[in-house]
């Protein structure tokens, strides 16, 4: 089906051009001041909300390209919002006004040949191409570090947001790379079908940046990351397009879809997708359970992974992960569960890996959903904060905090120490930089029959002026502590520019060396994001 749905209207909000999500949802001067309260050694009083017209943005280094001059934006506002992701070091930056090399131009193409007539101009005169999707990266990687250009161009691919085919017999659909994921699901309702990928970032990131970061989304197993939805992609590179087949498997060889998936821009432009839907779940069943022992809830996790139960939802909260996000206060840990099928009941199945729980210590909560009784109060806390949880982190952003998190993946015979080790490793680091004691939570946010994905959230005092430094020092006791266990620098928020120690670390060499090859074929003139993956 051709062209089948026009992409819905712009939004009337505003997004925030130095923090995450709506202007207007962020918390005011009391509710930060109320928060910085609660962490030892935080500021007296909230850093005022920053401003674009009190940073220094010269003229642009270079005139937009005549031809392509309509497609590009050269104003402070638009070149301000597009300087940086919404990492904690981003937020920490713009309230001290430090955002980095803000771009020349900002650039909306319409279509495929807009961005290879954009790409061939940027390289006549060595001019840096940042990929932009919704701009929600939170490992440096929509931003120019650097001098080595004379200009940065900032590609946002936002107007390419169409799903320009259904296939409901296959139950696939072509989508450009710069649709957001809203708009995504509203174009795809009316055909009864859904990608059924919902990051944290869900309502402020694209196509596009989930295959160029393979992120992963909302749900614990089965296809947790996008490189599951895939069956094809089209790049636009330097060296000319790349399009592959649209199949549902093929051993031809290296997957030619594998080498952009990941590649955060540095090989190329990816501009539309086909990829795999299904129905839309009309059975949904959710349950909580609270744990005394975390190490006994960590087992209940693993046999619940290991069994065939497929749980749409298994995260499980640590003790102070629960406290913060309201669904426990008697110091348990709290396993979230939950269920969904368009097929058929999921109670079943639910009180399936409710009794596995059971077995290893677990306390049943209530149960909440279509096919559920009760409401689960611990659910529904969990899923406010889940929601709310980066608007929060700006706030204490305000009041000097570090607030702030990391994610990873191990396998599970490593999984307790590591967990142990992080806890212990980064308190230490941040009491002995800051003076203070820092709060360090776990949780467990994918589950696989070999292994897990452990999500720390880190609060502290932050140094007065120096919120950056302090959080990068933390960050690297953390990342040594990761590669001595041998866990991903990242399971699924990109390497970016902030992780690439430990990226470079991680990867065998012979595998950098063709990664290398690969960007200087693609990219002769090192103009793709500068500084992502490969120098």
């Amino acid at each position: 089906m051709p062209g089948t749905t026009p992409p819905p209207t712009s939004a009337t909000r505003t997004r925030s051009w130095w923090g995450w999500g709506w202007a207007d949802a962020h918390p005011d001067d009391a509710e930060c001041a109320a928060m910085g309260a609660l962490i030892p050694g935080t500021l007296a009083h909230p850093l005022p909300v920053p401003r674009v017209r009190d940073l220094d943005i010269g003229r642009p280094a270079v005139e937009p390209p005549a031809g392509l001059a309509y497609l590009v934006a050269t104003g402070p506002q638009e070149r301000a919002a597009h300087a940086m992701g919404k990492a904690y070091r981003d937020v920490a930056r713009a309230l001290r006004g430090r955002p980095g090399r803000i771009p020349d131009l900002v650039a909306r193409p319409t279509e495929e040949r807009e961005v290879a007539d954009l790409l061939d101009w940027a390289g006549e005169r060595q001019v840096a191409v940042v990929p932009y999707g919704g701009g929600s990266s939170v490992s440096g990687g929509v931003e120019y570090r650097g001098d080595a250009h004379r200009a940065v161009l900032s590609l946002d691919l936002t107007a390419m947001g169409r799903v320009l085919e259904v296939d409901a017999v296959g139950r696939a659909a072509r989508i450009q790379a710069g649709t957001l994921g809203p708009s995504l699901e509203d174009q795809l309702r009316p055909h009864g079908l859904t990608l059924r990928h919902f990051p944290q970032s869900f309502e402020f990131s694209t196509l596009g940046g989930w295959l160029a970061t393979r992120a992963g989304g909302h749900y614990a197993t089965g296809r947790t990351h996008i490189d599951d939805f895939v069956q094809s992609l089209r790049v636009v590179t330097p060296a000319g397009t790349s399009a592959s087949w649209r199949l549902p498997a093929s051993g031809a060889g290296p997957s030619p879809d594998r080498l952009f998936l990941g590649s955060e821009g540095a090989l190329g432009i990816i501009t539309e997708a086909w990829v795999r839907l299904q129905e839309r779940p009309t059975h949904k069943a959710s349950a909580s359970l609270a744990f005394t022992d975390f190490h006994a809830a960590l087992e209940a996790v693993r046999a619940i992974a290991q069994s065939d139960l497929s749980p749409a939802n298994c995260r499980l909260l640590d003790a102070g992960e629960a406290a913060l996000s309201g669904a426990s206060h008697d110091g348990s840990a709290v396993l979230v569960l939950g269920f969904e099928s368009a097929d058929g009941p999921v109670t079943a199945r639910l009180g399936q890996a409710v009794d596995l729980a059971r077995s290893h210590g677990g306390r049943r909560g209530g149960v909440d959903g279509v096919d559920g009784a009760d409401t689960d109060a611990a659910v529904g806390a969990w899923r406010s904060a889940f929601l709310r949880m980066p608007y929060l982190r700006d706030g204490l952003a305000r009041m000097g905090a570090v607030a702030e998190t990391f994610e990873t993946a191990a396998t599970w015979d490593r999984i307790p120490g590591l967990i142990e080790a992080v806890r212990t490793e980064v308190g230490e680091a941040a009491l002995k930089a800051s003076g203070h004691p820092a709060t360090v939570n776990c949780r467990l946010t994918h589950v696989y029959p070999d292994g897990a994905a452990p999500y720390f959230t880190v609060l502290a005092a932050g140094r007065p002026g120096d919120e950056v430094a302090f959080w990068d020092d933390l960050k690297a006791v953390a990342s040594d502590v990761l590669h001595r266990h041998r866990a991903t620098i990242t399971h699924h928020h990109a390497v970016g520019r902030d992780h690439r120690p430990g990226y470079d670390r991680q990867r065998p060499d012979p595998f950098a060396l063709a990664l290398r090859a690969a960007k200087g074929a693609l990219d002769p003139r090192g103009i793709l994001n500068p500084g992502v993956l490969v120098d």
